[in-house]
């Protein structure tokens, strides 16, 4: 399991777009009727819905958490970031509830084998989390208040107590307009993969961690990309200021597409949203 909802771990080919999308919804109504029934939305209110259920936290390595159907037990491990704990937990959540709906459960078998089986259960599990941390209704009032912007992005993050990441797939795959989002951060450059260069002598520099493109755009921003210097989303983080004005889309491979560019700076990072002008083509760049 990771804290990465949703689009991250939904790959084109991931299984026939009939049977997934439909598997998708119906996994967003299962966890939005159980996130409707909770008394709260803090760690423990969380398990308020699963009758018999107890929850554990013990170091558990590599691993993120568990869901043990025959012991009706949650494992959490303790030694991950909290808020990776609370996507963790409403991860396997989600296994409880797509393990008490035959229905779908047999959909998934009849149309997946193997590791693209587990693949989208993951996947579906991620929808879950999703749906229950960040309920649609504050992600439409987020979108409301703030338009598809860098703010909304950090608020979704704050006020659903998620990762940056988490709140970014989200809010991506729940916005209309053609916007991809990312969050940016200052990160060691890798020489052996030619990332550093005269301009980064100490081997760091501002890099794409995470990006999104809203549904209906294909271009994406790799992980990894470096922003210039000039760029809004550097000069943002520099200042301390949120920027939101005409520039572009710095792509690792040199384009530079035009774009609105709204940069809200948080601590050591910046969420950014890219309002494209156009529709975008089918490949990534």
């Amino acid at each position: 399991m990771t804290d990465t909802p949703v689009s991250e771990l939904s790959p084109s080919g991931a299984g026939p777009l009939p049977v997934l999308t439909p598997a998708k919804a119906r996994m967003r109504q299962l966890a939005a009727d159980y996130a409707r029934g909770l008394p709260g939305l803090d760690t423990h209110s969380l398990m308020a819905g699963l009758d018999g259920v107890t929850l554990t936290f013990m170091a558990m390595g590599d691993r993120d958490g568990a869901f043990d159907p025959e012991h009706r037990v949650i494992l959490i491990n303790s030694r991950v970031r909290p808020e990776r704990q609370r996507f963790t937990l409403a991860h396997e959540i989600g296994h409880a509830l797509l393990l008490g709906d035959d229905d779908l459960l047999s959909d998934l078998h009849d149309n997946f084998e193997g590791d693209r089986l587990e693949e989208v259960i993951e996947t579906l599990c991620n929808v879950a989390a999703a749906a229950i941390l960040m309920p649609e209704e504050l992600t439409a009032e987020l979108l409301a208040r703030f338009g598809p912007s860098g703010r909304a992005l950090a608020e979704l993050s704050r006020r659903a107590d998620v990762s940056a990441t988490s709140a970014l797939y989200t809010l991506a795959e729940r916005t209309e307009a053609p916007v991809i989002y990312a969050v940016c951060a200052v990160a060691r450059v890798d020489p052996e993969a030619g990332d550093r260069d005269d301009e980064h002598p100490t081997g760091k520099a501002l890099t794409v961690r995470a990006s999104s493109g809203a549904p209906g755009v294909k271009y994406s921003l790799r992980p990894g990309t470096p922003i210039p210097d000039d760029h809004p989303v550097a000069v943002a983080l520099d200042t301390r200021i949120p920027i939101g004005q005409d520039s572009y889309i710095p792509f690792r491979s040199g384009r530079k597409m035009p774009a609105y560019v709204d940069v809200f700076p948080e601590r050591n990072r910046a969420m950014v949203s890219f309002a494209l002008a156009v529709k975008s083509a089918k490949e990534d760049v």
